[in-house]
């Protein structure tokens, strides 16, 4: 049997096509795409992007304190805020300016300084706010900047042609802590409720250490097609973040 030269050529430069293009589209969708010492965005999807920037703490050093950034055409929706001003400031800029979108709102998942620390700069480029109810009560009792609009139970935020999810599923890292969505691409926000795989028990100083395995089963529940998970500190991952942190808090 004659073996076609040309056509075997042609297989393999097709092969060779496919291989460089599935390269090149991992890399953009986990490419840092912006970087100074307080801040980094990193796009781990298309419409997607990590915002990550840094807490001094005494307990367990400078620790790096993740956000996320969804988008739908020209309109962004941010959870968490970076936790200084001047970090909300550069990331406020980057979005309207590299990315060309509008900001319509920010959604602080719960009331610690990693969470909410960059508040005021949102406020002060007229970004509406958005928390849980127990989150604004917490911020005000402690006399933290606080959001402006709460919901009690979950939100749904339209963003271009599709929407968010906000919702409370239970206490855990602390009493008011809620995940964040995005079904067009399937992205969580877990926040720190949910524990990067390998990480600590961590600062469990507002905690409910008793509940929280049996809160985080009912966000698994929840969204069981669930592709990346983004914890409040450390690496994202998938559902193995779930069942991790479902271990890690189980009672023995």
């Amino acid at each position: 049997m004659k073996i076609n030269f040309h056509f075997i050529l042609t297989i393999l430069v097709l092969f060779t096509s496919i291989s460089v293009f599935a390269q090149k589209t991992e890399v953009s969708e986990n490419k840092i795409v912006y970087k100074t010492d307080d801040l980094m965005i990193t796009q781990i999807s298309a419409n997607a992007f990590e915002h990550t920037s840094y807490l001094q703490t005494n307990d367990f050093g400078k620790v790096p304190c993740n956000g996320l950034i969804v988008r739908d055409g020209k309109q962004t929706i941010i959870f968490d805020t970076p936790t200084t001003n001047e970090g909300a400031e550069k990331l406020i800029k980057w979005i309207k300016e590299k990315l060309n979108c509008k900001i319509n709102a920010i959604i602080p998942t719960h009331f610690h300084d990693d969470c909410l620390g960059g508040l005021e700069a949102f406020h002060e480029n007229m970004i509406p706010s958005y928390a849980y109810t127990k989150t604004i009560e917490f911020a005000k009792a402690k006399n933290l900047i606080a959001p402006q609009n709460s919901f009690t139970d979950s939100l749904n935020l339209k963003i271009g042609k599709t929407y968010i999810v906000a919702k409370f599923f239970g206490e855990g890292h602390t009493k008011d802590n809620v995940i964040g969505y995005f079904p067009s691409e399937e992205i969580m926000f877990g926040g720190c409720l949910i524990k990067e795989v390998g990480a600590t028990k961590g600062y469990l100083g507002d905690a409910n250490v008793n509940v929280w395995s049996n809160t985080v089963e009912k966000v698994r529940a929840q969204y069981p097609k669930v592709k990346i998970i983004i914890p409040g500190h450390g690496e994202r991952g998938n559902k193995m973040l779930l069942d991790y942190t479902i271990n890690l808090f189980k009672k023995q």
